[in-house]
């Protein structure tokens, strides 16, 4: 038996402003973000099939149920080609921490299905890569809006509507975004039922949040869209403040996201579901980034990263 690897590849992804509120019909903007990344490396080694990832190592066949999403589309995909799932493992390496909002189960579907599609050397199509990664999100999330798989296979910036097609906008800032973990475990859907709960015991509160909300989510389209940095990080900071209100934010959060913005941060929010996973804050040049990071990892946060939002860069 020949020796033979292949490798995938897939990037994590950040919502910079408009969660909670795109659930009910107003916008978000969501970036791809290339600081973190996923890597599925599969060799042919004779016998059963293993699996070795961040929350599991052994025999496929075992694979806990929370990985099911994963080892349903590795099986459907190996049937769809008429092979027989045998003599092969499968490694997957990840710097985007599990459960945090940053889209790590669709980077691992998408650097898993490029990886499969490579070493049983079948041409991969864009939409081959969408209706598998869009297949292990259901069974992971439910009823996924498709953003993260969208994100992470065009590697664009988008604005998103519900139930509309996905915008590609420009994106070119002359700052830094730096990304906080806070180590708590995201709560989306804990988050989104408590939202949902405002909004039918006090609609003319809540519905009131998440309409501001919308309005801020197209603020900062248009201030990205003069690089106008001062009024993006306004924006972020009342959006948190509303996501705050709508009872998704924490403690946690909430003293990251001061902490930024004592350190001089442009503005700073939670992202993603909310209840634990990961701020954002954005700086202006690469020392306060730097600064800034330091400061938040001083104050608890296990990871931090900064990624360059255009400086520079051609």
């Amino acid at each position: 038996m020949e020796n033979k690897t292949t490798i995938g590849t897939a990037i994590g992804k950040i919502i910079l402003i408009g969660e909670h509120a795109v659930v009910y019909g107003h916008p978000a903007l969501a970036i791809p973000f290339p600081e973190t990344k996923i890597k599925t490396i599969i060799n042919r080694k004779k016998g059963h099939v293993t699996l070795d990832c961040y929350f599991y190592k052994g025999l496929l066949s075992n694979v806990p149920e929370r990985l099911l999403g994963l080892t349903t589309i590795i099986k459907e995909i190996v049937n769809s080609f008429s092979e027989k799932l045998e003599d092969i493992s499968i490694k997957i390496e990840s710097s985007i921490p599990p459960e945090r909002g940053m889209g790590s189960s669709a980077a691992v579907a998408v650097a898993t299905v490029r990886a499969l599609y490579d070493f049983y050397e079948r041409p991969l199509t864009r939409e081959d890569l969408f209706k598998w990664s869009n297949i292990s999100e259901k069974i992971v999330h439910g009823n996924p809006s498709g953003i993260d798989a969208a994100i992470i296979i065009g590697e664009t910036p988008l604005y998103y509507i519900k139930g509309k097609p996905f915008i590609p906008f420009p994106f070119k800032l002359d700052a830094y975004l730096i990304v906080a973990d806070t180590g708590e475990l995201g709560q989306t859907q804990a988050a989104v039922a408590s939202v949902k709960k405002l909004i039918e015991f006090n609609p003319k509160e809540g519905e009131n949040i998440i309409k501001q909300l919308g309005i801020l989510t197209d603020n900062a389209k248009t201030s990205i869209k003069i690089n106008d940095i001062v009024s993006l990080g306004k924006t972020m900071s009342k959006a948190h403040t509303l996501l705050d209100k709508l009872d998704v934010s924490n403690e946690t959060l909430n003293y990251l996201v001061s902490v930024a913005i004592d350190n001089g941060a442009l503005g700073a929010k939670l992202t993603g579901g909310g209840r634990g996973g990961c701020m954002i804050a954005l700086a202006e040049t690469q020392y306060q980034a730097n600064f800034i990071s330091n400061k938040l990892l001083y104050s608890g946060a296990k990871n931090t990263w900064i990624y360059n939002m255009g400086v520079d860069l051609a």
